[in-house]
């Protein structure tokens, strides 16, 4: 397998370009092992890297999100003994750390030989990891679909929705307490490709989580969107999202008049 990343690490890539392409790499052989051991039976892959594995979204990401939807069976620790065990035949040492005391089950795969054996640093010590989060308790309200994908692996994923998958990005997007670049370009997709929000998974999971009744609705929608994204600093904006970006030049679009367009 590290002959394979090899080949497709090619000279004159930047060592941001690698990282990404290695990243995207381990994240679609987590995918592939969750598929072989039928864990898209319980759960639904959500968030930005479902859009890039089962959309083609234009940007890398670091994280593999999923919500529970059916519970019997599911044991996160077993789910990670599984991922060291079948990253180890594909040649690939991985450790990770599992964490259940929450409602989010959550753990970071850390590969340590890796960027040394793809000769990517002289450390033989230092990690590439990717972060698998699981919602054991997700919002109501949404929709699911399953595509199959043949990407380096043939898989068929459990996802949510498009619509579903923009409402619970529309969640990030209204309450997230930080600035998170990704957000705001994925984003960007979902207007540009003029789809229609899972409103329900929203209010519920701003209800859910926040306590919040949004009451938004196709009425007040747009309004209540501009008037968030009136509020964003798109330089910080640009400067988190521009190392995910597969075309840096897609950064000439993250700025509020684009948005503004798109909405109105």
């Amino acid at each position: 397998m590290i002959d394979v990343l090899k080949q497709q690490l090619r000279p004159g890539m930047s060592k941001e370009e690698k990282y990404n392409l290695l990243r995207d790499f381990l994240q679609l052989t987590a995918l592939k092992i969750m598929y072989d051991h039928g864990y898209f039976k319980m759960v639904a892959f959500v968030g930005g890297t479902a859009l890039r594995f089962i959309y083609n979204l234009r940007r890398y990401s670091e994280d593999l999100d999923f919500s529970l939807i059916h519970a019997k069976g599911y044991d996160f620790n077993r789910l990670n003994d599984k991922l060291i065990t079948e990253f180890k035949l594909y040649g690939l040492e991985a450790e990770t750390s599992p964490k259940t005391d929450r409602t989010v089950h959550g753990t970071f795969l850390k590969f340590p030989k890796v960027l040394k054996q793809l000769e990517l640093s002289p450390m033989a010590g230092q990690k590439i990891s990717i972060k698998l989060e699981i919602d054991s308790n997700p919002p109501s309200g949404w929709d699911m679909a399953s595509t199959y994908i043949n990407r380096m692996y043939t898989m068929t994923l459990a996802h949510y929705d498009v619509e579903s998958l923009y409402g619970s990005k529309l969640h990030a997007i209204f309450f997230r307490t930080y600035i998170k670049g990704r957000d705001f370009y994925d984003l960007l997709w979902y207007l540009g490709k003029k789809i229609k929000p899972n409103l329900l998974i929203l209010n519920n999971a701003a209800k859910q989580a926040q306590g919040v009744d949004m009451e938004i609705n196709e009425n007040n929608f747009n309004q209540l969107l501009l008037e968030r994204l009136r509020k964003v600093d798109f330089a910080d904006v640009k400067k988190d999202v521009q190392k995910f970006l597969e075309d840096p030049k897609e950064l000439a679009f993250m700025d509020l008049k684009t948005f503004e367009s798109l909405l109105h």
